[in-house]
């Protein structure tokens, strides 16, 4: 099976705090990479009560300090917040500490609300300067020319590999255009996968980087022992997003048995939708969702998130993955 790594927000659940989340996560990092898992990337989102990941890179530095071979990035890191010598030295730093095990996940958009994008204060003069951005910030990375006024110190000459992540087709146009590797957010924003699948594919220009093209798609999975058992787990995520699409982001909250009462018939339709792409329960139901899944899409890698509130229960999903992965789980 192709390679399959972690997408973590260091969720923060409800009757917890952020250092609990931290714990959590650390936790999570260690086991992933016992299991098997090629990187794990940390997301970057703001004002969000139930995501203790807001200062990504320095999340990165623990994750990365605990851990000792795992690859360690951001998926991602919304560039439209930071000046891009901000970035590529933070992330040079990284790289310095931990050669060999950093990715850069790049994101268009702020990870907020608009007011909160305002007191970020990046580009309050408006227009879109992503692409601009992408190409000042590869160039930090490259080795300082004789002259050079503007260095990115750690960072110059390092290995420092970009993605660009995206939930429609402009970041899928602009990583061909780039010739960088591209992940998408199918776990929430599954309609124009294909079409950006298709779009970086056929686009794709080799570059320093990459000889091919090279796409990561996100997929929420909620394996349990049962069904049954990982549709309850599941109710935490359906109950967050919820509150989150009514303006009131919360902690992840304890599993319910039915989400009954809990959200209208137009909310259960709008998040079914955005979740469409979720893989939900036991073992087999997942492992054959899982490959179904791969088969579709020719996705080169799976980048598995999982929003469940019992610390345990989160650790044994993606451990149930890890061994269908490597073939260890037998359906009979």
């Amino acid at each position: 099976m192709i390679p399959i790594s972690v997408l973590d927000t260091t969720p923060v659940v409800q009757g917890g705090d952020a250092s609990q989340a931290f714990r959590n996560t650390l936790d999570l990092a260690r086991h992933a990479e016992r299991w098997g898992y090629l990187r794990y990337w940390l997301a970057e989102h703001h004002n969000m009560p139930g995501i203790a990941s807001a200062a990504t890179s320095v999340v990165i530095g623990h994750v990365a300090g605990g851990t000792s071979t795992i690859r360690v990035g951001s998926g991602g890191v919304m560039l439209p917040n930071h000046a891009p010598l901000v970035i590529a030295e933070q992330f040079g730093t990284l790289a310095a500490l931990y050669p060999g095990r950093i990715d850069l996940g790049l994101g268009r958009a702020p990870g907020t609300d608009g007011r909160t994008a305002q007191a970020l204060r990046r580009n309050m003069a408006g227009g879109d300067t992503f692409p601009q951005d992408v190409i000042e910030l590869q160039s930090y990375f490259r080795p300082a020319e004789p002259g050079q006024l503007v260095r990115a110190v750690p960072g110059a000459g390092l290995d420092v590999p970009i993605w660009l992540l995206g939930s429609s087709l402009f970041s899928a146009q602009l990583a061909a255009y780039l010739g960088l590797p591209f992940a998408f957010a199918s776990h929430f924003a599954p309609d124009a996968m294909m079409e950006a699948l298709n779009i970086y594919r056929s686009q794709f220009r080799p570059s320093a980087q990459l000889n091919e093209p090279y796409t990561m798609l996100g997929l929420n999975v909620c394996a349990a022992d049962t069904d049954a058992e990982a549709a309850r787990l599941f109710t935490s995520l359906q109950q967050q997003w919820t509150l989150l699409r009514r303006g009131s982001p919360a902690p992840l909250p304890p599993p319910v048995d039915s989400m009954d009462g809990l959200w209208s018939a137009q909310e259960k339709a709008g998040l079914e939708h955005a979740l469409s792409r979720a893989i939900v329960g036991s073992a087999e139901t997942v492992r054959r969702s899982l490959l179904a899944f791969i088969a579709e899409t020719g996705a080169d890698e799976i980048m598995m998130t999982s929003q469940i509130f019992d610390h345990a229960a989160r650790l044994r999903s993606f451990e149930i993955v890890a061994e269908i992965r490597d073939g260890r789980f037998d359906p009979h």
